[in-house]
């Protein structure tokens, strides 16, 4: 299946803004309220009390002070849980980053969930090449295609070993902002849910690769919602369908990316879905990331 019920969430204690991301996030903006952990941390809370209002289950576990990791409130970089039993480890961009590999965590998934095997990327870090997850990867998960915007963070040579170890084909593109900047992560530009795709076509400057593009999501049968660059700066494109725990789909987005959404959209992606929202500015402003990078997916068995 494409959505799941279930979600992994990491609890900041130390979130801020960090400076070995921000060269290419340039979605991040440090800002100078000295109060950032405790306004994050309130709009982590309420995000996760929204989500289980709306039915969905959120295993949350704490993040630790030592090592020192900033960006851990986005887990979907790192790991991602697939339905065949499988966990995929990542390879980081950010040294500090990388720290946020906890065994401990995928220990308490495991808890509940069958993990039948490992498959560890991180390697590739020796040779500074990186995948950071399902950020450099927008998976289409019923069709086995892996979409893939190429950047720092998005190695061809990385993504074509993940498409061999875990079954998928890949659509790869180059995606640039509106200043002409490569886009860091695929899941700010685009999102894939069960029976539509909103994506900036704006931001893709090849014509044969947006045609492409294009033609895989026609060929898969989702209706394509288009957003601007405007919309996609409020994190229009970072967006993720989930189940709820009586069958409904649900769109989980942020405040901001919601209020960007013209009446046209709106229409369309409610045919779909559920459309939910939190206020993320604190956590979208420093780190770079919205709803769906906060969100990791567990499709893995329960026990």
């Amino acid at each position: 299946m494409q959505t799941t019920n279930h979600i992994l969430m990491i609890r900041p204690v130390d979130f801020k803004f960090n400076a070995q991301t921000a060269g290419n996030n340039k979605f991040q903006q440090e800002s100078s309220d000295e109060n950032v952990q405790s306004l994050a941390l309130k709009e982590f809370d309420g995000f996760v009390a929204m989500l289980r209002n709306n039915g969905v289950e959120v295993t949350v576990i704490d993040d630790t002070l030592t090592p020192e990791t900033p960006d851990s409130i986005f887990p979907n970089n790192w790991v991602s849980f697939h339905d065949n039993g499988e966990v995929i480890l990542y390879p980081m961009f950010s040294e500090n980053r990388r720290a946020e590999r906890r065994k401990e965590i995928i220990d308490r998934i495991h808890e509940n969930f069958v993990i039948t095997r490992i498959i560890d990327l991180s390697a590739n870090e020796a040779n500074n090449v990186f995948l950071e997850g399902t950020g450099s990867l927008v998976l289409d998960r019923v069709n086995r295609i892996a979409y893939a915007c190429l950047s720092l963070r998005t190695d061809e040579k990385v993504l074509a070993e993940f498409c061999s170890k875990a079954g998928y084909k890949s659509v790869v593109f180059s995606a640039l902002d509106d200043q002409g900047f490569p886009i860091y992560h695929t899941n700010v530009m685009m999102c894939i849910g069960s029976r539509f795709a909103v994506v900036c076509f704006d931001s893709i400057p090849d014509e044969t690769e947006k045609n492409t593009l294009r033609r895989s999501l026609i060929d898969t049968g989702k209706e394509i919602i288009e957003i601007s660059f405007a919309q996609m700066n409020q994190f229009a494109g970072n967006m993720l369908e989930i189940k709820s725990n009586t069958g409904d789909d649900l769109l989980v987005m942020s405040e901001q990316a919601y209020l960007s959404l013209e009446s046209n959209q709106l229409a369309s992606l409610t045919k779909y879905c559920k459309l939910v929202h939190a206020p993320l500015y604190t956590i979208e402003k420093n780190g770079g990331g919205s709803a769906r990078c906060m969100l990791a997916e567990v499709h893995l068995p329960k026990v």
